[in-house]
């Protein structure tokens, strides 16, 4: 492979999506004397992109505004000439709109090597886009995956070939989330910051809160937008949780609110591989999170965090309850896993991980 071989990362938006920042953060930390990053979008600006174009990435903006006018043709031929006249050598597609665009045109215009992401379990892309999926699959030389979850569901159910699928956990900068100092008083704040979606399965948290009982010196605090929060705040009023349950809009200093948490719960019915687990867990909070998909991989059951069975509200109280009668458990939950962050999930892993992957695709 020579040197400084041009390569174009693609996602939809350059917002603060997870998605997008795992792009932005491996864009920005590859080798500029073997790697020449660039990044392929539909919308160029937002957070991401004011970082990106301080790194020194440039960034094209497709000008797609739908998949059924117009502007996919026009997009199309945009990426085309782009692929052509930057030379670029890999296509690396990170989200399923781009995995539907990016590799049919990569392959149109003869791009060497094409590589599509899998960021999520497929069980949550509807019908006829997950048989659109099925059919990219058959164009790239690699798929990337960020939990071995996410591996298992390709190849049991959508018959991937497991030679074909690398894996490469998300990585966070934790110098970002650093953890608080401060010392931790009455009330004890359990807490989540996500997007407010029925995947993750916030009920079960409201439900496991309200078990642990009203005369406890303890508060709830949710963090984040989304469909399900009219929903929730409903639930919370039945219950009813009162003034020990708050409700706080999508933030974008994460770990400033991450600080005021003592006991980080995800209690998600489906999870790839979380961003937010990572920064909770970054920031010295203890965690509890659901078995499922990837949160084993990140959290070590009595080790660097607890379990609990999904959808369970009393098995999620009882792990808490667990942590609220022993403050010394919680205290070493939490450095455990702040630790494991720092050791395993660093960006700087993560795009040594993804620079790897390149190479053995560009050399196959």
């Amino acid at each position: 492979m020579p040197e400084s071989c041009p390569v174009l990362l693609m996602t939809r938006s350059l917002g603060l999506g997870g998605s997008e920042r795992q792009l932005a953060e491996i864009a920005k930390a590859l080798d500029r004397s073997v790697f020449q990053p660039h990044v392929g979008c539909f919308h160029a600006e937002g957070f991401r992109a004011e970082e990106l174009r301080a790194s020194g990435v440039p960034i094209v903006c497709l000008p797609v505004k739908s998949f059924r006018g117009p502007t996919l043709f026009t997009g199309a031929l945009a990426l085309g000439r782009y692929l052509q006249e930057h030379q670029i050598r890999l296509v690396h597609t990170f989200d399923v709109p781009l995995n539907l665009f990016g590799v049919p045109v990569a392959r149109m215009f003869r791009t060497r090597r094409v590589i599509s992401s899998q960021r999520a379990h497929r069980a949550l892309t509807p019908g006829l886009r997950r048989q659109f999926l099925r059919l990219t699959d058959r164009l790239v030389d690699a798929i990337v995956v960020n939990s071995e979850a996410v591996r298992r569901d390709l190849v049991e159910v959508d018959r991937v070939p497991s030679r074909i699928i690398h894996l490469c956990y998300n990585g966070i900068d934790a110098t970002l989330y650093p953890r608080r100092t401060e010392s931790r008083q009455s009330p004890l704040v359990i807490g989540v910051i996500c997007a407010l979606r029925p995947e993750k399965g916030l009920a079960t948290l409201l439900e496991g809160f309200a078990r642990l009982g009203r005369n406890r010196e303890i508060r709830l605090l949710i963090v984040g937008s989304g469909p399900a929060l009219a929903d929730l705040q409903a639930l919370g009023r039945k219950l009813p949780l009162g003034d020990r349950c708050t409700f706080e809009p999508a933030v974008k200093d994460v770990a400033r609110w991450l600080r005021r948490i003592d006991i980080f719960v995800l209690p998600s019915l489906s999870e790839a591989f979380s961003n937010s687990l990572m920064e909770a867990m970054a920031c010295g909070c203890c965690v509890v999170a659901s078995r499922v998909g990837g949160n084993p991989e990140l959290v070590v059951d009595q080790e660097t965090g607890l379990l609990f069975r999904p959808g369970d509200s009393a098995d999620l109280a009882r792990a808490l309850e667990s942590l609220l009668e022993d403050n010394l458990l919680r205290e070493k939950l939490a450095s455990a896993g702040a630790m494991r962050i720092r050791e395993q999930f660093t960006i700087a892993r993560a795009a040594e991980r993804m620079a790897e992957i390149y190479r053995t695709v560009l050399d196959s």
